[in-house]
């Protein structure tokens, strides 16, 4: 099984003004719609994503949304808020009914986690709270929760010069990330040719993938491009250009090698390395929208979370607006 998330799917909205509460609510329930979810699940779901919505313009400091189709279930519709508000100190207890602190996004958790398929949250004082939560149609499987990624396109654009695919077999896991050189529609052709080619040849392995974008992304500006496949307690890793790979855990993180150049134009003699990857450890990887400043240690907890939430943390503490920003998150598989 392969699946992909495309820029198309990934509108970041600011959480300014009360009007964004029904702009997401109505785009949250025509995906509800295009999922196949009855009248009364995508109900609820609105229920939901109102609530969390309206926490974040009452009360959240630089609160970002979004909402989309999950990037490993088409059937399960997936929000995605974050902010630099004030955080809570103990998020057992805002997911109580009832529970009510002004200044976090914890007001209404309860009911949030009562009505969604699944969640996830991490939050710390004075740094901020992270919310995942998704609906599943119907009895379908919820989403395993492997892998995730998100794109967000620089300044006030809306198209991402960033994309990223993911494809699993059985239990190995393989990532592409492409950073299209520039940004805007140039940059953008760029990286969705390299999902399009890497889910032909995904089956193979990085450093063969790797290559093949190299050999045809050649009609575009071209771009950094990595893969990795995580299998059997390692990680197989190649790059070309500056898309940064990591093997993170709550104590620390080590960097994965790519090779300079530009795919599809330049580039030094592809390498491919083979890195331990423990169970408790995730896969970062990222464009250079991300600074490399994260820290595993000054998110507590981080690592223990889902990777939609990982990936949004480090969005929320490393993306710049400067540029179009890309980061996934893997787990090893059993």
């Amino acid at each position: 099984m392969s699946y992909v998330t495309s820029r198309r799917m990934e509108a970041w909205v600011r959480a300014e003004d009360p009007s964004v509460v029904g702009a997401v609510r109505r785009r949250a329930v025509q995906l509800a719609e295009r999922a196949g979810f009855d009248a009364t699940l995508a109900g609820q779901m609105a229920v939901a994503v109102s609530e969390a919505v309206s926490n974040l313009v009452k009360h959240a400091v630089e609160g970002s949304v979004m909402v989309r189709l999950h990037p490993e279930a088409p059937a399960t519709v997936e929000l995605i808020a974050f902010d630099k508000g004030p955080g809570m100190a103990d998020v057992a207890r805002a997911l109580r009914d009832g529970y009510s602190s002004s200044g976090t996004l914890g007001i209404g958790m309860g009911a949030i986690a009562r009505i969604a398929t699944g969640y996830d949250v991490h939050s710390l004082p004075g740094r901020g709270t992270v919310l995942a939560m998704h609906f599943t149609a119907g009895r379908r499987p919820a989403p395993p929760a492997a892998a995730s990624g998100l794109t967000r396109p620089i300044g006030d654009e809306e198209v991402c010069g960033d994309s990223f695919a993911i494809s699993t077999t059985g239990p190995a896991t393989t990532v592409m990330v492409c950073d299209g050189l520039g940004h805007g529609h140039i940059a953008a052709q760029a990286s969705q040719l390299a999902v399009e080619l890497f889910l032909q040849v995904c089956e193979r392995e990085p450093l063969a993938i790797v290559d093949h974008l190299h050999r045809r992304m050649g009609v575009t500006r071209g771009g950094a491009v990595a893969v990795a496949r995580l299998a059997g307690g390692a990680v197989t890793y190649a790059g070309l250009g500056n898309v940064s790979g990591w093997v993170a855990h709550a104590q620390g993180r080590q960097g994965m090698v790519s090779v300079p150049g530009i795919a599809g134009h330049q580039g030094a003699r592809l390498r491919q390395l083979t890195y331990e990857l423990p169970g408790h450890a995730t896969v970062i990887m990222h464009s250079d929208g991300l600074s490399e400043r994260w820290d595993p240690a000054h998110v507590p907890g981080l690592f223990a979370r889902t990777p939609s939430v990982i990936a949004a943390c480090l969005l929320r503490e490393a993306g710049t607006r400067r540029d179009d920003v890309c980061v996934v998150a893997a787990r090893p598989g059993p």
